[in-house]
């Protein structure tokens, strides 16, 4: 739809994103009788030419276009971040979703609940004092447990059940069998007495899938917010898509949000609307917020807790690289276990198949950028030492089954995203004492249970430039003072404003959040259209 066509009427919900909350929530609702209109600041890769089946970053190699122009149309986030969390400022442009699907359109399929106890976060960390970690959620896993179901359903999740948590989960589809690789693998573990099973997944398995992790999938196998969700909403239930739609404020009384101003290749347009859903990202939705600030809201839109923007989480991720008995041309994401998610040592994380790594050009380049910022004065030397550097690298990835280690980290006031004075987005992110004493813990863990096999760990859990799992930036909850949202994701201050994305995150869990996310939204849905 034309955005001067989207203005001229006044919408029941205006959705802002298309990611696994904003596309879910919309879909709901419009097939419950709303009046939807999504606004989307990427393309619609449904309808537009796109970039699918390889990561953009070597699209541009091969094609020799400008990565920022490639971006775009490979779903992708292209537009940097100050990262300002180490004494010098450094510049990157997240690894993020951008268009219909928003990340979804990027994962891995990966869609599994969080356990039960982390609706109950304060029972399983001690309080030392600068957490911001509350002792529950305003929701608690059984209020969840049939919007769950519901989310498992309407994305055809398939895969095992969780030796651990036989009893509070529900059965899934049926799964294809492991590969041989990943039966190897399973039974190793299970003789170490661990509890491998078959991650839930929401991907239709092709031929030598290759599960299309960090890019589109060309083969409309990947089940995603988009295909699921935008598209039913869009060709069957009446909704509107006004996509290269950037919303850059919301205009808003002390009550209620009235209009929001959005900007595309058309100009400045205001969209009005009756409720209103930020669902942009737990990076974006905030600063949207503190974008909107007005002589009645001079903090930022809903935020007299000042809650808005902090409470960082982002899960604190590392690689473990597998050498096993016979090398690997290929490897799939079909594994995860949770034996070290609730141990006497703490509660951790979760533990799954990684699946195929970037191709070794990618990683160069990511090296590349790391040795600028470790060590800038070493930069000039790196395409010397590139040959040599990029022998030893192939050597230590080639083959390898790679898996990743998911550690929840904890809510704190000093991480945060806020905006600079052009309204950008500045980023403050550190690993807390306490979670780099866990994380030094679940790094043992994994390491003995993958072993006898030669493992090599990259240590990304502190690099900010693999920010994928962000959240808890407008966090929910009972008391206005500590939280920005009430239990129904509405705002506590603004009648008509829900937040739909991971923002209402109040702990991070250690496993994938875009379950729970689709979960949420279809919860809420329910709300808004009972009330």
């Amino acid at each position: 739809m034309e955005i001067k066509t989207a203005a001229r009427k006044r919408w029941d919900v205006v959705v802002i994103g298309t990611g696994m909350g904003g596309a879910t929530i919309g879909w709901a609702l419009a097939q419950a009788g709303k009046s939807v209109l999504f606004l989307e600041r990427g393309q619609n890769l449904l309808a537009h030419e796109n970039f699918a089946g390889e990561y953009a970053e070597m699209i541009t190699r091969r094609q020799s276009i400008p990565l920022a122009e490639i971006l775009p149309k490979a779903g992708r986030w292209n537009q940097p971040l100050d990262d300002y969390s180490t004494h010098r400022k450094k510049t990157f442009t997240p690894f993020i979703g951008m268009g219909s699907g928003g990340s979804s359109s990027l994962y891995g399929g990966a869609l599994e609940r969080f356990f039960p106890e982390d609706f109950e976060p304060g029972k399983h960390h001690p309080h030392d004092g600068n957490t911001t970690l509350p002792p529950a959620w305003p929701v608690t896993y059984e209020e969840m447990r049939p919007w769950y179901r519901a989310a498992e359903k309407l994305f055809q999740v398939y895969g095992a059940t969780d030796p651990l948590r036989a009893s509070v989960l529900d059965p899934l589809a049926p799964s294809p069998p492991y590969d041989p690789v990943n039966r190897g693998i399973a039974e190793h573990l299970q003789t170490k007495g661990l509890h491998p099973y078959r991650v839930p997944g929401a991907c239709a398995e092709q031929e030598k899938c290759r599960d299309c992790q960090g890019y589109l999938c060309a083969t409309g196998g990947k089940r995603d917010s988009a295909t699921v969700c935008l598209a039913p909403a869009l060709t069957h239930h009446g909704a509107a898509l006004v996509d290269n739609c950037e919303v850059i404020r919301a205009e808003a009384g002390q009550q209620a949000i009235h209009s929001v101003v959005c900007r595309s290749p058309s100009g400045e347009t205001r969209i009005q609307g009756e409720v209103f859903i930020f669902a942009a990202g737990a990076l974006q939705t905030p600063l949207l917020l503190l974008r909107s600030a007005n002589r009645h809201w001079p903090r930022g839109l809903a935020n007299g807790s000042g809650m808005v923007g902090r409470n960082l989480m982002r899960h604190a991720i590392d690689l473990y690289l597998v050498k096993l008995p016979q090398p690997l041309d290929y490897y799939r994401k079909q594994i995860a276990f949770n034996d070290f998610y609730l141990t006497g040592n703490g509660k951790l994380g979760s533990v799954q198949s990684f699946g195929m790594l970037p191709p070794l050009p990618m990683i160069m380049d990511s090296l590349r950028q790391d040795f600028a910022n470790a060590a800038p004065w070493l930069a000039p030397l790196f395409p010397a030492l590139r040959p040599v550097l990029a022998r030893a690298v192939h050597a230590m990835i080639s083959g390898k089954a790679a898996f990743a280690g998911i550690l929840e980290d904890l809510p704190y006031l000093e991480n945060r995203v806020e905006t600079d004075s052009e309204g950008k987005g500045k980023l403050y992110y550190r690993l807390s004492d306490y979670d780099k004493k866990r994380l030094k813990t679940f790094r043992r863990e994994i390491q003995t249970a993958l072993a006898p096999w030669p493992v090599k760990r990259l240590d990304q859990a502190g690099n900010n430039e693999r920010i994928a799992h962000v959240c808890g930036t407008c966090r929910f909850g009972n008391d206005p003072d500590t939280s920005v949202l009430n239990r129904w994701n509405q705002a506590h201050e603004l009648d008509n404003l829900y937040i739909a994305d991971a923002s209402f995150f109040p702990s991070s869990g250690g496993i994938n959040p875009a379950l729970t996310i689709a979960a949420n939204a279809l919860r809420i849905a329910d709300h808004l259209t009972h009330q």
